[in-house]
């Protein structure tokens, strides 16, 4: 497909010829990301261990650069800093897997929590950073099972190793701020501004991580085998991986624009019809690849797992102007049909949802995309 969109243009055409630099590019998140800020000219240089296995990026082609390291080695970060000086940080690397937490929650502190001090350590010490953009979770808040949705002013918490994690990350985010890149100093002791964005479930094409619903239904049904479900009643704001990127790069947008007001914590979900069950999900699932059938199997030696989480996105939507473009029918379609044409046609359709993103959300008078 052609591309016919303007990217250039995106985000008040901010991206353009801007030094970026990218944590966890190798991920599902940061491929995405990576992307979308090739396409608007940004010169992109991604930080991040090697993506073992099957990964998105690797069928992307992107001509970005890329030093593949370890985020809790502070003097390589600090170097690949040095070189690069860029002008902004967009941090996405984490160990991103509740199960996987539970399993080795050394790993998940110590990459989520040191991983992004040493981020902002880095930044701190490097005269070209702008702006910062730290990527969390909706896991980040004390999840107490409400059936509305949580603000940004909601108390910090987290259950297990990796929800805490997150917890963690954004407190440190706050310390930061107050300490070092207040923004009352802003433009007189330090030019620095920091943000945080939080979102809930991201679905959409190229994920394989281990443990996570969509990953694991094509995997399955790529083998004409049956999907495990552990728990089809838990509820989550589903939404394309494109939704809270946009969000971020609108954070980035103006935080570059040295809009003081943008930095802090944000929420970045879906609207609430998009907050639905683990089943419906794989029903709406069914009507794009008929082939998928599941088998429910739940353990009951499973680790806790939150069965409510949503997010109130009303700050973003009314100071940002931000809102979700695709409802989850089209997130779903998307999605699937992404999967589809990988497993069946050997089609990489990435750009053509990107495409189909930023068409709908001009189309839609969303201020990034006009």
């Amino acid at each position: 497909m052609e591309n016919l969109v303007n990217f250039q243009s995106l985000f008040g055409g901010i991206y353009k010829d801007k030094k970026v630099l990218l944590t966890g590019h190798t991920g599902f998140k940061g491929s995405w990301l990576a992307l979308w800020l090739d396409q608007m000219g940004a010169q992109v240089y991604g930080y991040a261990l090697a993506n073992e296995g099957q990964n998105h990026l690797d069928l992307l082609n992107l001509n970005i650069h890329q030093n593949i390291n370890d985020l809790r080695d502070l003097k390589a970060l600090q170097a690949y800093f040095d070189e690069v000086q860029p002008d902004i940080v967009f941090h996405l690397a984490a160990q991103a897997l509740v199960r996987a937490s539970y399993d080795d929650p050394i790993e998940t502190f110590s990459t989520n929590v040191m991983g992004t001090l040493n981020v902002y350590e880095a930044s701190r010490k490097t005269p070209s950073v702008k702006a910062i953009v730290n990527v969390t979770s909706d896991k980040c808040y004390e999840n107490r099972e409400w059936f509305w949705g949580y603000r940004e002013n909601e108390a910090m918490g987290g259950y297990d190793p990796y929800s805490a994690s997150k917890g963690c990350a954004e407190l440190l985010t706050a310390s930061y701020r107050n300490s070092y890149f207040n923004n009352d100093d802003f433009g007189k002791k330090h030019q620095v501004l920091l943000a945080s964005g939080r979102a809930g479930n991201v679905i959409g094409g190229g994920d394989w991580a281990g443990d996570r619903l969509i990953p694991d239904i094509v995997r399955a049904t790529s083998k004409n085998e049956a999907v495990k479900i552990r728990n089809p009643k838990a509820t989550r704001p589903w939404q394309h991986v494109l939704e809270p990127l946009s969000g971020y790069l609108n954070l980035g947008w103006k935080l570059l624009e040295q809009n003081v007001a943008v930095a802090e914590g944000w929420n970045f979900g879906p609207d609430n019809s998009s907050n639905l069950p683990v089943e419906d999900i794989i029903a709406l699932s069914q009507k794009y690849w008929d082939s998928i059938t599941i088998e429910f199997s739940k353990d009951p030696n499973d680790h806790h797992e939150a069965n409510l989480l949503m997010l109130d996105c009303s700050k973003a939507n009314k100071m940002l102007k931000w809102k979700a473009v695709w409802g989850i029918d089209k997130t779903l379609e998307k999605t699937i049909v992404w999967y589809k044409e990988f497993y069946l046609n050997q089609k990489v359709v990435s750009q053509n949802d990107l495409n189909d993103y930023v068409t709908d959300a001009k189309a839609a008078n969303i201020p990034w995309a006009l």
